[in-house]
C-alpha cells in the first residue's frame, strides 16, 4: 500500500479505535480520504506502531483485546442532571471512591461536584481506576445582556505605558468603560508568557506557556517594591514616544529588556511580612507547575530558548541533572517565580477594578489553541504532547493548501489517563482572574488537525479528543469561578459541535459580515434570526476594521502585499457588492438614514445598531473601530510583509491614539452612546 493512498480496512479499523480519522469533509457534500502516511504518523505519535501490515494486525489485536477486557474508560463523566451514574459494570463489582476532598466512599450516589478517583474490582479479579468527573449540566451564562470592548492590550498605550499597553492601562480602560460608557466587559488578547528571544515571536497565539502570564504586561509603578529611577523613566519615555509620536512599531523586545532590568531591582527588594505571606501562599498553591515554569526560563537564559538544543539530560524536566541545574540556578528560578506572582496579582487587581466599577462580567481573557514547541509548557509537559506533530487546519474553500500553525498537540490518550489534569490546571489558573474566557478554535475540544513534521498541511488528519470530559471540566471550573465561556467557532465546524456547545452553555462567536443565510438565498441574515447564545461583533483581530471594510481599503492592502488570488478589479467589485448589500439592509431596517449614506461614522454606528437588534447575549465593539482605525492587528497569510501584532491603535489618518485621547474622543463617545443603556436584561 502506498503511503499516499487511502487507508485499507485493518489500518482504518486501528485508526478508528484510537480516534484517528481516515477521512474528513471540507463541505457537507464532499468527503476526502486521509493519506495513509498521515494516519500512520498520527498513530505513531500516540505510541501505536502501524509501520507495516504485520505491525497493524498486532496493534489492532492488542487494542481490541484491551477494549474488550477493560472495566471502565480512563475518564467517566457524570452531568448532575442525568440521574444516577450508570457505569455498566458486572454484577458484584466492588467500588471504592476517593473524592476530590479526600473522602472515601463505597458507592457513587449523591456525589459532590469535582474530579474523583474511582476504583472498580470485578468478581473475576479485573480492576480499573478511573477519574470520575461530576459536573453541572451547563456553564454559567451572563446575568444580563451587555456590550463590551475588544482590544489587543499591547496596542493600547497610555502616557504612562512603557512602550506598549500594560495591565494598568487595562484596569484604567475597564474602569472608564464601565463608569462612563456602561460597558459590561473588556476582552483582551492572550496574555500568556512568551518565548524569550531576539526577536521574540510577537504573536500572542504562540506562547511559551498558557498556564502563566507574561510579566511584560506589568505596570511597574503599581508594584509596591518598585522604586522609580530616572534612567528607567527616561528610557520608558523614549520607547513610548517612538510609538506615539514618531510612528515606530511596538518593540516588545525593547520593552521587556527595560522592564526586566527594573524587575531585577524589584526582586532584590525585601517583601513586607504581609506580602511575603501572600507570595508564599502563591508558591504553595502553584507548586511543581510554577517551579517547572521558572526553571525553564532560568535554563533558557543560560542555554537559549529552544530546549531541544539544551544538553540532553536537561531536556527532561524530571532528570537528576535538571534538579541539580535548578538548584544551581536558584536565584534565577526565584526571580521568574516572583515575576509570575507579580503578574498574577495585577491581573486579579484588573478584574477587581472592572467588577468594582460595575461590570457584570469584567475582563474576558483569551486562551490560545496551543503553545510554542520550544517553550516552557512543551518542555514541562513533554510526555503529554505528541512528538513530531503540529496542529493546523485542512484545505478548505478559503485556503487550498491548508494551514500548519506550528503548535504541538496534546495526546488525547495521555490526557485521558491523567483525568485531563493539564487541561484542568490550565483552566483553574486562568479563572483566577477571568470574568469570562474566550477559547480560540473551540472546535479543538472535539478534534484537531494533526500535521506530521516535514509534511504539508494537506497530508494531515483529524485526531479526536474526549470532548465530553473536556466540556465537563470546563463546566466544573467555570461554575466554580462564576465565569462565562465564549467559544471562537468561526469557519468550518463539524456537524453537531455548535449544538453540543450551546447545550452546555458555551457561547459562540458571530461576526456580522459572515452571518448570511448560507442554506437559503445567501443574503445577510436578519437580526432576529441570529443565535442568542453568542458574542456578536463587527470584526476581530484577524479581520479588517469596520472602516477599512466599508471603504474597501482592506482589498487594497492585500493587493499591495501580493495576497490576492484573483484580479484586483474582481476583488474590489465583490467586496463593494458585499458591503452595499449590508448597508442596504441597514437602511431598510431604519438603522441608517438615507442621508447618511457615505458617512463612515454613521455607517459604523448603524452596524452596531444592527448588532443590538440581534438577540446576542454579548455584543463586542472592536476598540480601534471607535476611532476609525483602518489597519488590522493581524493579517493572516503574512509574516514579515506586514507588522502583525505590533501596531498601536490609530485614528482614521493612521496617527496613534493614546488611552487618554480615546476616552476623550467625540467619535468614540458617539459610537458607545449607541450601545450604552441598550444592553440590559
Amino acid at each position: 500500500m502506498s503511503e499516499a493512498a487511502p487507508c485499507d480496512g485493518e489500518l482504518s479499523r486501528l485508526a478508528e479505535l484510537h480516534g484517528v480519522a481516515t477521512s474528513y469533509s471540507p463541505s457537507p457534500d464532499r468527503t476526502v480520504a486521509a493519506s495513509a502516511i498521515a494516519v500512520i504518523a498520527a498513530l505513531g505519535a500516540l505510541g501505536v506502531d502501524a509501520s507495516g501490515p504485520e505491525a497493524v494486525r498486532t496493534a489492532l489485536a492488542d487494542r481490541e483485546r484491551d477494549l474488550a477486557e477493560r472495566l471502565l474508560p480512563p475518564t467517566v463523566v457524570h452531568w448532575t442532571g442525568a440521574g444516577e451514574i450508570a457505569l455498566g459494570l458486572p454484577a458484584g463489582t466492588r467500588l471504592e471512591l476517593r473524592t476530590e476532598d479526600g473522602e472515601t466512599r463505597d458507592d457513587v450516589r449523591d456525589l459532590p461536584l469535582g474530579v474523583h478517583l474511582l476504583t472498580a474490582t470485578a468478581p473475576d479479579g479485573r480492576t480499573a481506576r478511573t477519574h470520575l468527573v461530576v459536573a453541572p449540566d451547563r456553564l454559567p451564562t451572563p446575568a444580563t445582556r451587555s456590550y463590551g470592548l475588544l482590544v489587543q492590550l499591547y496596542s493600547l498605550l497610555s502616557r504612562r505605558s512603557w512602550g506598549m499597553g500594560d495591565l494598568g492601562d487595562l484596569a484604567d480602560l475597564a474602569d472608564w468603560a464601565a463608569r462612563t460608557a456602561g460597558a459590561g466587559f473588556v476582552q483582551v488578547n492572550p496574555l500568556h508568557a512568551a518565548v524569550p528571544g531576539a526577536p521574540t515571536d510577537p504573536s500572542p497565539y504562540r506562547p511559551s506557556s498558557r498556564r502563566f502570564p507574561d510579566p511584560v504586561h506589568l505596570r511597574l509603578e503599581s508594584v509596591p517594591e518598585y522604586t522609580a529611577v530616572d534612567s528607567f523613566a527616561e528610557r520608558a519615555e523614549r520607547l513610548r514616544s517612538a510609538v506615539l509620536d514618531k510612528g515606530a512599531l511596538i518593540d516588545r523586545d525593547a520593552v521587556w529588556e527595560l522592564k526586566r532590568e527594573a524587575l531585577e531591582t524589584v526582586a532584590a527588594a525585601a517583601l513586607t511580612p504581609a506580602r511575603q505571606a501572600e507570595y508564599d501562599a502563591f508558591l504553595a498553591e502553584q507548586g511543581e507547575a510554577l517551579e517547572d515554569h521558572a526553571t525553564w526560563y532560568a535554563l533558557a537564559e543560560k542555554y537559549g530558548s529552544d530546549w531541544h538544543r539544551w544538553p540532553q539530560a536537561l531536556q527532561d524536566p524530571r532528570s537528576p541533572e535538571t534538579a541539580r541545574a535548578r538548584a544551581g540556578l536558584g536565584d534565577r528560578v526565584a526571580f521568574h517565580s516572583r515575576l509570575a506572582w507579580l503578574t498574577d496579582t495585577q491581573l486579579i487587581a484588573a478584574q477587581h477594578t472592572a467588577r468594582d466599577a460595575g461590570m457584570p462580567v469584567g475582563i474576558v481573557h483569551d486562551l490560545a489553541v496551543g503553545v510554542h514547541p520550544q517553550g516552557a509548557d512543551a518542555w514541562a509537559q513533554r510526555d503529554v504532547f505528541a512528538a513530531g506533530m503540529s496542529v493546523g487546519a485542512p484545505p478548505d474553500a478559503f485556503n487550498a493548501r491548508g494551514q500548519d500553525w506550528g503548535l504541538p498537540p496534546w495526546r488525547p490518550d495521555r490526557l485521558a489517563a491523567s483525568g485531563h489534569a493539564p487541561f484542568r490546571r490550565l483552566l483553574r489558573a486562568l479563572f483566577r482572574y477571568a470574568g469570562a474566557l474566550r477559547i480560540d478554535h473551540v472546535m479543538g475540544l472535539f478534534r484537531l488537525w494533526w500535521v506530521p513534521e516535514g509534511r504539508p498541511p494537506t497530508e494531515g488528519t483529524y485526531v479526536r479528543y474526549d470532548a465530553e470530559a473536556m466540556l465537563a471540566l470546563l463546566a466544573l471550573e467555570a461554575g466554580r469561578a462564576g465565569a462565562v465561556v465564549i467559544g471562537e467557532d468561526l469557519g468550518t465546524v463539524e456537524p453537531g459541535v455548535r449544538e453540543t456547545l450551546q447545550r452546555r452553555g458555551v457561547l459562540g462567536t458571530s461576526v456580522l459580515w459572515f452571518e448570511r443565510d448560507w442554506e437559503g438565498d445567501g443574503r445577510p441574515l436578519l437580526p432576529d434570526r441570529w443565535r442568542a447564545d453568542c458574542l456578536a461583533t463587527a470584526t476581530t483581530h484577524d479581520l479588517p476594521p469596520t472602516a477599512a471594510r466599508l471603504t474597501g481599503e482592506h482589498v487594497e492592502l492585500r493587493d499591495r502585499l501580493g495576497l490576492l488570488t484573483r484580479p484586483l478589479e474582481v476583488e474590489r467589485a465583490e467586496a463593494a457588492a458585499d458591503t452595499a448589500e449590508w448597508l442596504a439592509l441597514l437602511t431598510r431596517l431604519g438603522l441608517l438614514a438615507a442621508s447618511d449614506a457615505g458617512d463612515e461614522e454613521a455607517e459604523i454606528r448603524a452596524v452596531h445598531r444592527f448588532l443590538l437588534r440581534t438577540p446576542a447575549r454579548m455584543i463586542g465593539v472592536w476598540l480601534p473601530d471607535t476611532v476609525g482605525d483602518r489597519r488590522p492587528q493581524n493579517l493572516p497569510g503574512t509574516w514579515d510583509q506586514y507588522p502583525n501584532w505590533r501596531l498601536p491603535i490609530a485614528d482614521a489618518e493612521g496617527r496613534p491614539v493614546t488611552l487618554e485621547e480615546l476616552t476623550g474622543s467625540a467619535r468614540a463617545r458617539a459610537l458607545l452612546e449607541v450601545l450604552q443603556g441598550r444592553t440590559g436584561p
